[in-house]
């Protein structure tokens, strides 16, 4: 029993810590004491629980350099700290590689995974064999309506068809009439939905741009081709922080007009949005995807719990303009945002 006890003080002080409540059912200074130490071992890299070294893998579908990624890691890092975790992660924009990636790690019995469902065709036998294997699954970003089917305890991430209908509406808003939405990744179920997203909110005309987005300067030059031929088109929507600057410097190049806007937020972007160069960005938080999947996954091993009830856990799409930029370019400078 009192082992039991124990294990309630430990998980109380990390829920505090996290939400910033008091606990109940405590003195008045017996909560604050436990508050202060959960915090006090996060700030110092330490582990504010006692439960066991576990280990959870990450392998996402992201390609080289997509700094979108880095922030996931962030939050996944900082929690596993907190959750005394040891994290590995791995990626690849190859569908097979990926799959590997995640065999790999069922071999090595890891206590978690996280994985990504970008091309769910590549990624549902092994996530099955995961399953099997006593090993839980919280997919994250990508793959909202096929993680339960797969056996997924959670999915959590923005639901991509959502965040798509968020922007037509917001071109709706500006006045546009007709967008370019550029996809830098074929095969991408999620880039997919959010375009049709867009096309099903938005009242004018959207046409798709594919490019190549390992390639920046093959982006730059594709959107600046297409501004060059198409003069009619007023809003560029990029998939992805990193090729919103590729956006804004083929529309200069092309002479255009457009207006351009971006999914996901960095500083880079922040700081456009400031200077008014992009339009909007739509922000997913990727940091709350890295952090809630290991704190997820940590909880569903202490104490088998499960968030969402079936349905995706979302964290997007919140639209990022001018306004709000400045509210968060100091969470985008350390990386969190």
């Amino acid at each position: 029993m009192a082992r039991v006890r124990t294990g309630v003080r430990a998980l109380s002080a990390v829920l505090a810590a996290v939400l910033g409540i008091s606990l109940t059912g405590c003195s008045s200074t017996g909560g604050k004491r436990a508050e202060e130490r959960a915090a006090a071992a996060a700030a110092q890299g330490r582990a504010a629980v006692d439960t066991p070294k576990w280990t959870f893998a990450m392998v996402t579908h992201s390609g080289a350099g997509d700094t979108f990624w880095d922030i996931v890691q962030k939050g996944a890092k900082q929690a596993a700290v907190k959750d005394n975790i040891d994290f590995l992660y791995a990626n690849s924009a190859e569908a097979q590689q990926q799959a590997q990636l995640v065999d790999t790690y069922i071999d090595k019995k890891v206590d978690g995974l996280i994985v990504t469902l970008a091309k769910p065709d590549a990624m549902k036998a092994v996530v099955a064999k995961a399953v099997k294997a006593g090993i839980p699954v919280i997919t994250i970003n990508s793959g909202t309506t096929e993680s339960k089917a797969f056996g997924a305890l959670s999915h959590i991430g923005q639901d991509e068809t959502i965040a798509g209908e968020a922007v037509g509406e917001e071109l709706g808003r500006r006045a546009k009439k007709k967008a370019l939405c550029v996809l830098h990744e074929r095969g991408n179920v999620g880039h997919e939905q959010r375009c049709e997203g867009l096309k099903k909110t938005f009242g004018g005309s959207v046409e798709n741009l594919y490019v190549d987005g390992t390639n920046m300067p093959d982006v730059q030059a594709s959107i600046e081709a297409k501004l060059q031929t198409t003069k009619d088109i007023d809003s560029v929507v990029t998939l992805g922080a990193p090729f919103a600057d590729a956006a804004v410097q083929a529309k200069q190049q092309a002479g255009s007009d457009a207006e351009i806007d971006t999914f996901d937020l960095n500083a880079k972007v922040a700081d456009s949005l400031a200077a008014g160069t992009l339009g909007f960005a739509v922000d997913q938080q990727p940091y709350l995807q890295g952090y809630e999947a290991v704190d997820l996954l940590w909880l569903y091993r202490y104490n088998a719990d499960v968030l969402g009830g079936g349905r995706p856990v979302l964290t997007g799409p919140q639209i990022i303009t001018k306004d709000s930029a400045a509210e968060l370019k100091a969470y985008t400078k350390r990386g969190t945002r």
